[in-house]
């Protein structure tokens, strides 16, 4: 059985340029709530509107839809920071990395970001990667709660302009990703 299924009221998808100024409004929504929640993560030199564009234009940017609305949106790809180098990552192999998942403030704490990691762990076993890798801002408690929730593993710190980053995998087994 899928992760996630999607319904009528709730869809992932990915998405178009046309759609650029609908993420960037929602990315910066978000940096407003994160900055009113002390949680200096994202600004003005990141993530940029062209960096979002570039994410939509090589097809990896994914929005989740609530009622034909965009609620939030994830990129997975390939691509490592060059900082997760000096990672004690555990798991080898091809790894599926998420980047700049986020959920517009007035959708949060519906699951949604959970549905979206559902449907990247689902993806990662379909194209039968071995592991997931990501990083999450050490002072977002509810996102690496999510994530250590979620059976992600802690393999490490990085440091990027905005601080320390606590980078995450989990193994994939390939039909299923695995469930603490």
């Amino acid at each position: 059985m899928p992760l996630f299924e999607p319904n009528e009221m709730t869809t992932i998808r990915l998405a178009r340029l046309e759609e650029l100024e609908t993420v960037y409004s929602l990315v910066q929504d978000a940096i407003r709530h994160m900055d009113d929640q002390g949680i200096p993560q994202w600004d003005d030199i990141y993530p940029t509107k062209a960096i979002l564009n570039a994410d939509i234009e090589n097809q990896q940017m994914y929005l989740i839809e609530v009622e034909g609305r965009v609620a939030g949106l994830t990129v997975i790809n390939e691509d490592q920071s060059a900082e997760y180098a000096g990672v004690a990552w555990r798991y080898d192999g091809r790894a599926l990395v998420v980047h700049r998942l986020t959920i517009r403030p007035g959708y949060q704490r519906r699951k949604l970001a959970s549905y979206l990691m559902d449907f990247v762990e689902e993806m990662a076993a379909d194209k039968e990667y071995d592991c997931i890798r990501l990083d999450t801002f050490t002072r977002n408690p509810a996102a690496f709660a999510m994530y250590e929730n979620r059976g992600y593993r802690k393999a490490g710190i990085v440091r990027f302009r905005k601080g320390d980053f606590f980078c995450y995998e989990k193994k994939i087994i390939a039909g299923s990703a695995m469930r603490p």
